[in-house]
């Protein structure tokens, strides 16, 4: 493969064109008018397109020149080339240019938008590719993460960092496909993800259920049941419609929820984009029935998915708290926002009916959980469950709730029974197992 180094500072003599030696038969060399000034080593070669590529080197750094020609030669040989200039690029630069073939969902939009600017740019954002190529480098951002922010970092709960580091190693995994960089450091075997919490789910207990849904005022009492009777998340409470119900097969149509772009509420199909149909009981229905006696539902037009998309129309069971409209720009708009409503709504019910509210367990996700302890005692199937949860996958449904699965001993050893029949009345019976 052609290529050379050429020094700058000196070169070979000529008179008449013709090289001068010495006594000794070596060629005489003089310097040339760049003689002190620059770099004095040019390492020129090609690349697999046949372009001619230099990189410059100062004096005294001849031997790192050569190994910087040979290495060049080695990577365009073994189709491993990668230009070095293209990964001088800014990191921060670089995601500019790999946002433009991600999601266009204004919402995906703006939570990615969200994690770069609070756990990734500020720590990486202004370094150059091949810098963040290194593995000390995310190292150094792991710990940075990791470490409290009265030490100089942010402080990140490890269930966090673990979705920053996958966006990170998407971001370098496109950077090695455009041939930016080498390798992706997220992938070495050095660097480990951040292993979120396993925490076990405590679900709430039925008494707690009713304590909160009768502290409530009564024109949100009606979220407890749409919860704890049919796993709906915040949102798409809120989102959620008396005529999404079908009376005639008693199953609820999960098909929107509210989501906020910026101070914009929308309307979204449900987490994942995906609508669900969940069995609804026969006393959820009585719930919603009583609800729609005492209050109108209201009727909302909201642009579907971001900001001036097409409008769409339904009727909403449960209306805006007065409450909510002097907290914040959000409450102007006439929408709830899920925060604004922690805040004025759900955690004064918990102070009303005397229970010590414990953030991240006692917030509305754990009427969720509860709905979900309450459908595996009664049978239903992890599949099943994962559908009505709308999760993404039956896996995740089950490393969530596994603890809460009852257990089959009993039905194994009875279904072992009918084949190797007992021939003693009793035998081998635990007085009071605690898996029948």
């Amino acid at each position: 493969m052609k290529g050379h180094v050429e020094d700058r500072w000196w070169r070979k003599k000529k008179v008449d064109g013709k090289l001068v030696y010495t006594d000794t038969g070596r060629p005489v060399r003089e310097k040339t008018d760049l003689f002190g000034k620059g770099d004095r080593y040019k390492v020129r070669y090609y690349d697999p397109d046949g372009k001619e590529k230099s990189k410059s080197f100062p004096d005294k750094e001849l031997t790192r020149a050569k190994a910087f020609l040979t290495k060049m030669q080695h990577d365009v040989l073994s189709n491993e080339y990668v230009d070095p200039k293209a990964g001088e690029l800014p990191f921060r630069a670089y995601t500019h240019e790999w946002r433009k073939g991600q999601s266009t969902d204004a919402s995906t939009r703006q939570t990615v938008t969200s994690h770069l600017d609070n756990g990734i740019f500020p720590f990486l954002g202004d370094k150059s590719l091949r810098a963040v190529e290194k593995t000390e480098t995310i190292r150094d951002w792991l710990d940075w993460m990791e470490r409290p922010r009265s030490e100089g970092g942010r402080g990140l709960a490890a269930s966090y960092r673990a979705v920053l580091f996958d966006m990170v190693s998407a971001i370098l995994e496109a950077a090695w496909v455009d041939q930016r960089i080498r390798s992706n450091p997220c992938k070495t075997k050095s660097i480990k993800r951040p292993k979120p919490e396993q925490r076990k789910i405590v679900p709430w207990r039925e008494s707690q259920v009713y304590q909160v849904k009768l502290a409530l005022p009564a024109p949100q009492q009606v979220v407890v049941p749409l919860v704890a009777g049919l796993g709906l998340r915040q949102m798409e409470i809120f989102g959620f419609s008396p005529d999404d119900v079908d009376r005639g097969e008693m199953v609820a149509n999960i098909q929107r929820q509210i989501r906020w772009i910026g101070n914009t509420p929308v309307f979204a199909p449900p987490k994942g984009g995906k609508t669900r149909l969940v069995p609804i009981g026969a006393g959820v229905l009585e719930e919603i029935d009583a609800h729609l006696a005492s209050f109108e539902p209201v009727t909302v037009t909201l642009p579907w998915l971001e900001p001036g998309g097409r409008p769409v129309t339904a009727r909403l069971l449960i209306r805006k708290p007065e409450g909510l409209q002097r907290l914040g720009a959000r409450a102007a708009s006439g929408m709830i926002s899920g925060p604004e409503y922690n805040l004025a709504v759900w955690k004064p019910a918990f102070a009303a009916a005397g229970l010590n509210y414990i953030p991240r367990r006692d917030g509305m996700h754990g009427m969720r959980h509860f709905y979900a302890s309450v459908a595996l005692a009664s049978g239903v199937s992890v599949k099943e469950l994962a559908e009505y949860l709308g999760h993404h996958d039956p896996g995740y449904t089950l490393r969530i709730y596994t603890h809460l699965v009852p257990s089959s001993h009993r039905r194994a050893r009875e279904a072992a029974d009918e084949i190797f029949k007992p021939r003693r009345t009793g035998a081998a019976r635990p007085e009071n197992p605690k898996t029948a």
